[in-house]
């Protein structure tokens, strides 16, 4: 009787969701869900700054004077409201961010760029063309972009491969048109999105996959994924 209640209920909210026309673009905006990918990728970027403003990594030893002194709390102005988000400090105060610099609050056309980078099918230099066009306009070296990309790197594969729940109840699949830095053309991307809704109700962005385009063989690889996840 239970499990009958339980498919009913869900009968109706799928008949609900199919009948309002649901637009998955924004929902993917709305909640958080988005600011959550920005918040992780954008901290991960101000921490390969400050690893080559200081020369070393997190886990090496060093002789300098000057170290690691925590986070600071910073309110970013983005497209869907304001983002926390925590800026790493150095203990002699001269780490002033590139990304986010010393009272600036916005970073210009971030929405795009952090759905592409998240998304699986980009190469390493994809992603760091997108890294150098998130920086816009700011003189940034060959060796600090490389590192700002292994943080990157490291942050985006963990959240591509971190297991997933045993079920979702409801799953929107959907493809956003995002413009992407390639080949030194922004080019129009297909980037396929999985929205799960778990059993409490909460959202979870599944998985994001880029396309050329979009097709029916791709959207059946990502399902596919997902389940092996």
């Amino acid at each position: 009787m239970k499990n009958k209640e339980q498919n009913k209920a869900l009968d109706q909210a799928l008949d609900l969701i199919v009948e309002s026309g649901a637009d998955l673009s924004n929902l993917f905006k709305s909640d958080g869900v988005l600011k959550q990918l920005t918040k992780g990728l954008v901290e991960r970027a101000l921490q390969g700054e400050l690893k080559a403003h200081l020369g070393y990594d997190r886990h090496e030893r060093s002789d300098s004077v000057n170290a690691r002194n925590g986070t600071a709390r910073k309110s970013l102005i983005t497209e869907d409201g304001p983002l926390e988000i925590d800026v790493p400090r150095d203990r002699s105060g001269e780490f002033d961010p590139v990304l986010v610099p010393k009272r600036s609050t916005r970073i210009e056309g971030l929405n795009e760029k952090i759905i592409s980078l998240y998304a699986k099918g980009m190469s390493v230099s994809d992603i760091q063309l997108q890294l150098q066009e998130l920086y816009g306009g700011a003189e940034i070296s060959t060796s600090l972009i490389s590192k700002i990309t292994d943080e990157v790197l490291e942050e985006v594969k963990h959240w591509q491969s971190r297991p997933l729940d045993a079920v979702y109840p409801i799953v929107f699949f959907d493809c956003l048109v995002v413009k992407v830095r390639q080949d030194k053309r922004v080019l129009n991307k297909a980037v396929y999105v999985a929205l799960g809704i778990d059993r409490t109700g909460r959202k979870d962005v599944l998985g994001l996959w880029m396309s050329e385009n979009e097709g029916a063989k791709v959207g059946l690889a990502n399902v596919s994924e997902l389940k092996d996840r």
